[in-house]
């Protein structure tokens, strides 16, 4: 099991971004920007990996990885960065990103330049299940990632991926299921999917797309073993998630605290000081 540092860690985080607040600490910080399909994410942590500093924005800039709306995408990053330095009261100058497996060195470009131009000098790009993976103080093991866009697995062996994969299924596809079967428009679904006291009805909806997530991952672990599979991304925030995977997959699956901080926390935790 991840140890339980790693968890007070990420709850640490979660309450700063709540609260929209910032710990009065001196520098020097690591800073950790992930434009997510979801979420754009700024966390800042201090030279030992504690948080500091977090804030978060819904957009809907990258698709698949691929940044589709860059003005926006920029003013996003330029925002959260404008916000996290007057509640730290000091400029941030550095930050690293993350990019998700397999996308073209085009895309990755575009990552960085759109983060480069909201005022960070872009010092690291590190792999999305990497970061995943540091977060929950994992040097191996398995990383299934379900993002707004895509549902991904990662296999690491000692800090390095050594098998990688992603389909388009992701928390986006149950947002439609549930806007076709409770007849709502989209952002209504969406609004309603992530509500705690709709929780149970909404999974009934959607349990088939996670059930279609499972699948995807138990067809990589064909050829791939795994002894657990770690969930993040937003999309696995469901309490009964993890169950559903661990049926469809045979292996047990393990939910985390906070889904959606965990690579944020990760990048910014690999990033130069």
């Amino acid at each position: 099991m991840s140890d339980s540092a790693s968890y007070k860690r990420l709850k640490k985080l979660a309450k700063l971004v709540k609260d929209e607040k910032c710990l009065k600490k001196k520098g020097p910080f690591k800073v950790g920007v992930d434009l997510g399909t979801a979420n754009i994410a700024i966390v800042v942590v201090d030279k030992n990996n504690n948080p500091v500093a977090g804030a978060s924005s819904p957009s809907k800039v990258v698709k698949d990885g691929v940044v589709v709306d860059y003005i926006t995408a920029t003013q996003v990053v330029s925002t959260l960065k404008q916000k996290v330095e007057e509640g730290l009261c000091c400029t941030l100058d550095k930050a690293a990103t993350a990019i998700p497996p397999g996308v073209s060195e085009g895309s990755v470009k575009v990552i960085v330049n759109v983060v480069e131009s909201a005022g960070f000098i872009v010092t690291d790009v590190i792999d999305e299940p990497v970061a995943a993976a540091c977060a929950l103080n994992l040097q191996s093991g398995a990383v299934v990632d379900v993002g707004g866009g895509t549902t991904g697995m990662s296999i690491l062996d000692k800090g390095e991926v050594t098998f990688s994969a992603d389909e388009p299924t992701g928390g986006s596809h149950m947002t439609l299921v549930l806007a076709g079967a409770m007849d709502l428009e989209y952002d209504l679904a969406e609004s309603m999917k992530k509500e705690a006291k709709h929780e149970k009805q909404v999974f009934s909806v959607v349990r088939p797309v996670v059930e279609k997530m499972a699948s995807l991952v138990s067809m990589w672990l064909k050829s791939n073993s795994a002894e657990q599979l770690w969930l993040v991304g937003g999309a696995s925030s469901f309490s009964e998630f993890a169950e559903v995977f661990t049926k469809v997959t045979g292996v047990e699956s393990l939910a985390v605290p906070e889904p959606l901080l965990v690579t944020p926390l990760g990048i910014a935790m690999k990033a130069s000081e």
